[in-house]
């Protein structure tokens, strides 16, 4: 099965305007990223998917000097700029990673890619997400290019286009869901926050890169980074006070499979 990875990527986020592009050891943050997303071994294609807005001209420059495909679309549906990536690829199978996760672990994409393909006789959507174990930050979601089109002709309401999947995992009993837990059985979802949205967690992913990060070598583990926080506790606290904050905050009231245990409320809604 053909597997494509979009990567959703734009300048213009409301919270922290231009994060993708912060320098990450003499590289832009996306650039650093697409660097671990490309070391997994189960993906036939990685697409950046920007929006056609003019500010986002140097997402489109730096992914033709990464070499990596980019498409641009809308800047708010991004539902449809995932389908438009998966139908100029044609891809069978397309996984879904934010580009709000510079230390996503490609081991980790390769194990939730490879329970979906074992497995897709079963599944119509598979992700690490529905219930969430893993550090915040290392989102991955998989879904047939078939069920992506349904979701694309039927979703209507804001955040089913804005988000991309809750169309599908929302409606457990019309999809069949499947989950991948973090395999040490530990749930860090709402304590690690590895993602980055605000300038503190921009402060912490570039302390992790700095103690972390080797050119040419293969990319940093999470357990790698589990073990640096856990001995540098100063670094864990950069950003320690947004952990648990999410998109699902602002979507309680729409959201059928999601409870307010599973985000944090904060100061800037």
């Amino acid at each position: 099965m053909r597997v494509v990875a979009v990567v959703q990527a734009r300048v213009g986020s409301s919270r922290f305007p231009g994060k993708v592009l912060k320098p990450l050891m003499g590289a832009p943050l996306l650039a650093r990223m697409l660097e671990r997303v490309r070391a997994a071994t189960t993906l036939q294609q990685v697409v950046v998917a920007t929006t056609f807005e003019a500010k986002d001209e140097p997402i489109r420059e730096l992914a033709r000097v990464l070499g990596v495909p980019c498409i641009s679309g809308h800047p708010t549906d991004l539902l449809d700029r995932h389908v438009q990536a998966g139908r100029v690829h044609e891809a069978e199978v397309v996984v879904k990673i934010p580009s709000d996760c510079p230390l996503i672990d490609p081991r980790i994409i390769d194990r939730v890619v490879s329970h979906f393909l074992s497995n897709h006789d079963r599944f119509d959507f598979v992700s690490n997400l529905h219930p969430a174990t893993y550090p915040d930050g290392n989102d991955v979601e998989v879904l047939p290019m078939a069920v992506l089109e349904e979701a694309h002709a039927e979703a209507k309401r804001p955040h089913e286009r804005e988000h991309t999947t809750p169309f599908v995992w929302d409606q457990p009993e019309r999809y069949r869901v499947g989950n991948v837990a973090w395999e040490t059985g530990l749930d860090y979802s709402m304590t690690h926050r590895f993602t980055i949205d605000y300038p503190e967690d921009y402060d912490f992913i570039r302390a992790i890169y700095e103690a972390l990060y080797k050119p040419d070598a293969t990319p940093f583990s999470l357990a790698s980074i589990l073990r640096h926080v856990a001995h540098n506790p100063e670094v864990f606290r950069i950003n320690a006070h947004l952990a648990g904050v999410n998109w699902y905050r602002n979507h309680l009231t729409d959201l059928r499979t999601v409870s307010r245990r599973q985000t944090v409320l904060f100061e800037d809604d």
